[in-house]
């Protein structure tokens, strides 16, 4: 049971390590130290003994003509630590943010952070990191063509400070299908639309029935799975917790959270959003089938919100048509996340996952400050804007891929939700119960899409139910649950 709870945490964290590591790069100090050796130490959440790829992709080349810099990769935990979880159940769960303080002090710390935005401002709270302002200032650095939502985003874990930049983001977007939209007559969605107006479109896209059921809707491109965990990107900019901040009591028992699960139970039962229950599309003829799973490339949607990723699945798909059977090239474009009134300017899941910050305690804060600037620099983007995963920082140099008209700027316009609790990935380390507690969630949400319970009514069983888990994991951080 421990072992399967932390599997989705773990893959998260060591996602996030994956994405840091490429971002290693910089430049030498000064022109009159130009040929001392130094080294300078970068810190990643996650690592292993196999850091080929980033070597390949940056340090090499950086080290074959900065000689006098070595870059040398530290991880805050070794991801080969976790292969003995699910046998030693004493073994201790790693807290990547004390390990990382562990690295960050003492006789050796390194340099350089790369870290997400959580971990940050952990860090910027306790005073770990420099603020990068005044290094900004001196040296004249150019942030004005950063994008806005990012820098807002940096700034807003730092109470409108500077202590780290990021060269790329991951962000989403809602994809349309505008063939769709013209056949039924209907406007499409446009920027900034409010969920509600977003959903009144889905209801209005909704049709047929059975294996020729389209939905109006999709939380993502992909299709299986509850609505409960996928509903999380429409009140993730409300803020709302399931619990409060020291996991002594359960808060879904509010009118905020009747109106989400109501609101999203609804278009489930209705039909308008895929309900979890589907059955899957079947290899035809036991041939691979590309588009199997894929709710807006197979047609079974009219929008669905996906990464910026997920443009290069559309790009091959179309490039592809004539090659798979039934399949008819989509057009498609994009427009924003849908946002709340009440927080209309953030949406989405902009993600800033590799946020580059200078140690306050660095032995070469010289050379992480040139790394910072290189690796958000203007000619870094130019090469890295082909990145097909997440997107550079600079807008100049953010382009709708191969040529294509779409509205890219989607998936940047609106600023990312900030973290609400930088104790919060701690708490679920130390106490993996508290997962059951989410997982508790799912199992009466679904009795409300069964028309079992009302929301009103599941919402006050999961709360006693929690408040229960809440108890016994405050008298053992380690209680797990049936």
């Amino acid at each position: 049971m421990k072992n399967r709870l932390w599997g989705k945490r773990v893959l998260a964290l060591m996602a996030t390590a994956t994405l840091a590591l490429p971002l290693i790069a910089g430049c030498t100090a000064s022109e009159s130290n130009e040929n001392e050796q130094r080294v300078l130490r970068v810190a990643t959440l996650w690592g292993g003994q196999d850091d080929s790829y980033f070597r390949q992709q940056f340090t090499d080349a950086f080290e074959l003509t900065h000689k006098n810099v070595t870059i040398e990769i530290v991880p805050a935990i070794d991801q080969g630590s976790m292969y003995g979880y699910g046998y030693d159940e004493n073994q201790e769960i790693p807290d990547t943010v004390e390990s990382l303080k562990k690295i960050m002090t003492g006789d050796n710390p390194v340099d350089v952070v790369v870290a997400d935005s959580s971990t940050l401002k952990s860090l910027i709270q306790e005073n770990m990191v420099k603020q990068l302002d005044p290094l900004i200032q001196e040296d004249k650095f150019d942030t004005s063509d950063i994008v806005p939502s990012v820098i807002e985003g940096i700034k807003d874990l730092g109470d409108q400070n500077i202590y780290a930049l990021t060269p790329t983001f991951i962000s989403s977007a809602l994809f349309y299908n505008k063939g769709m939209f013209e056949k039924a007559g209907v406007e499409p969605p446009t920027d900034n639309m409010t969920w509600d107006d977003v959903f009144n479109l889905a209801t209005r896209l909704t049709k047929g029935e059975g294996k020729d059921h389209v939905f109006g809707m999709a939380f993502t491109t992909y299709q299986g799975g509850s609505p409960y965990y996928s509903m999380q990107q429409y009140y993730n900019s409300l803020q709302l917790k399931v619990f409060d901040d020291k996991a002594e009591k359960m808060t879904v028992d509010s009118p905020q959270w009747e109106k989400v699960w109501s609101t999203v139970s609804k278009l489930a039962i209705d039909k308008v959003i895929p309900k979890g229950d589907e059955p899957q599309d079947q290899q035809s003829e036991g041939r691979y089938n590309p588009l199997q799973g894929d709710l807006f490339l197979s047609g079974k949607t009219a929008m669905a919100i996906g990464d910026y990723n997920y443009i290069n699945q559309l790009i091959d798909a179309n490039k592809n048509a004539d090659k798979m059977k039934d399949f008819t090239k989509v057009e498609w474009d994009v427009v924003t996340p849908p946002v709340h009134p009440e927080a209309p300017e953030i949406g989405g899941t902009i993600y800033l996952s590799s946020l580059m910050a200078i140690n306050s305690s660095a032995q070469n804060p010289e050379d992480a400050w040139e790394l910072i600037k290189y690796m958000n620099s203007e000619d870094w983007a130019k090469i890295k804007a082909r990145s097909s995963y997440e997107m550079v920082s600079r807008k100049s140099f953010i382009k709708p891929k191969e040529g294509l008209d779409y509205n890219i700027e989607a998936f940047y316009k609106l600023k990312p939700v900030p973290p609400t609790s930088t104790n919060l990935d701690k708490m679920y380390q130390k106490s993996p119960g508290l997962w059951q507690i989410n997982e508790k969630g799912m199992e009466y949400f679904n009795q409300v899409i069964e028309n079992k319970k009302t929301p009103k009514e599941a919402l006050a069983e999961w709360a006693a139910k929690g408040n229960e888990m809440l108890a016994k994991i405050k008298k053992d951080p380690k209680a797990t649950f049936q």
